[in-house]
């Protein structure tokens, strides 16, 4: 089968032909690839941000945002059969650990991660496993909901805990409203009552933010800080979202925030400096968000199918997946780019 795969840090991606994975035990599960999202954390492995992290032996195949159709499954699967159409948890996770036992599966102490340390879903078959993968509705399509499985549930996980922490009537802040901050805002406004605010420093962006039901849309050109500030009456919001975390959000960001406020943060690049005096004296909080949990997955799946959140995406075939690669870093994609095989 095809398979697009890192062959060394700082070099191009390749595609290969490499053996289709087939079940080699009882819960198994092999997927016929039908959409796998392009993120930018696929551009920070191929920079070798990764690389002494996750330790992956090179090459391996990349992709960790996929969805499709069920191919095979071992002799004890019983949760899916053939022919379904499935998401899958961007984690394979044990079952047994005490995290999983908790319900917390995204910290298993013995999860892989397709894409990230063992082969992923730019190619036409990827082998998970059966606790990995959630049906999904039949009006939906795998290549319109793959890049949900990474963007979407980490969106999803981060703003549950926003909502969780905000009243109806309390203002929250998200900072970038692209591939994440996009189905962020959604997930925010289906399932709470707070005053969605977003910025953004594309003008294109903040268009988009509001067609999908933020209700305020500011453009991050200086004075943003200020409008927010503005908005609040000087207090600042009780929640912000950082979907951004590079390029000096965090600093804007932690300005916009009220006393007492809490900053989820989702994007990464920069530190946040932040004198410790002023985190006691406002007893503000910082909360690091990464992925989310099956039954995170399972609930956004069901926000999907009622209409609740859309993904926009631009789809390549998986032979372009250069280009995808391009356009995503060079900020030509408006929500999510997507390699169909």
């Amino acid at each position: 089968m095809r398979a697009v795969q890192v062959v060394g840090y700082h070099r191009t991606l390749q595609m290969t032909e490499v053996p289709q994975p087939e079940v080699t035990s009882p819960f198994d599960v092999v997927v016929r690839i039908g959409g796998a999202g392009v993120c930018r954390t696929d551009i920070h492995i191929l920079e070798g941000q990764w690389a002494d992290k996750t330790g992956v032996a090179l090459p391996y195949t990349i992709g960790h945002e996929n969805a499709g159709w069920v191919h095979a499954v071992g002799d004890a699967v019983t949760t899916v059969s053939v022919g379904d159409k499935v998401i899958l948890h961007p984690l394979m996770t044990c079952g047994l650990c005490r995290a999983c036992r908790l319900g917390d599966d995204v910290h298993c102490d013995n999860s892989r991660f397709p894409g990230i340390d063992t082969d992923g879903g730019y190619a036409d078959f990827l082998r998970t496993t059966a606790r990995s993968v959630v049906r999904i509705d039949d009006s939906l399509e795998p290549a319109d909901v793959a890049a949900l499985a990474d963007a979407g549930l980490t969106a999803y996980h981060c703003v549950a805990k926003a909502a969780r922490a905000t009243r109806p009537g309390d203002v929250c802040v998200m900072i970038g409203a692209g591939g994440l901050g996009h189905i962020g805002i959604q997930v925010m406004k289906a399932i709470s009552g707070a005053t969605v605010v977003v910025v953004d420093r594309n003008a294109d962006a903040v268009k988009l933010a509001l067609d999908i039901g933020a209700d305020y849309g500011i453009v991050a050109d200086g004075s943003h800080v200020k409008q927010v500030l503005d908005l609040t009456g000087g207090r600042g919001a009780e929640a912000v979202v950082d979907f951004v975390g590079e390029g000096g959000a965090t600093a804007e960001g932690v300005a916009m925030l009220r006393r007492a406020g809490s900053y989820f943060v989702v994007g990464y690049g920069e530190n946040i400096d932040v004198p410790t005096i002023d985190i006691i004296s406002t007893e503000i909080s910082f909360i690091g968000n990464l992925v989310g949990s099956y039954t995170d997955l399972q609930e956004l799946m069901v926000l999907a199918a009622q209409g609740k959140v859309t993904l926009h995406t631009t789809t390549y075939p998986l032979d372009q997946f250069q280009r995808a690669i391009d356009d995503l870093d060079a900020g030509a994609v408006r929500g999510r780019a997507i390699l169909v095989p």
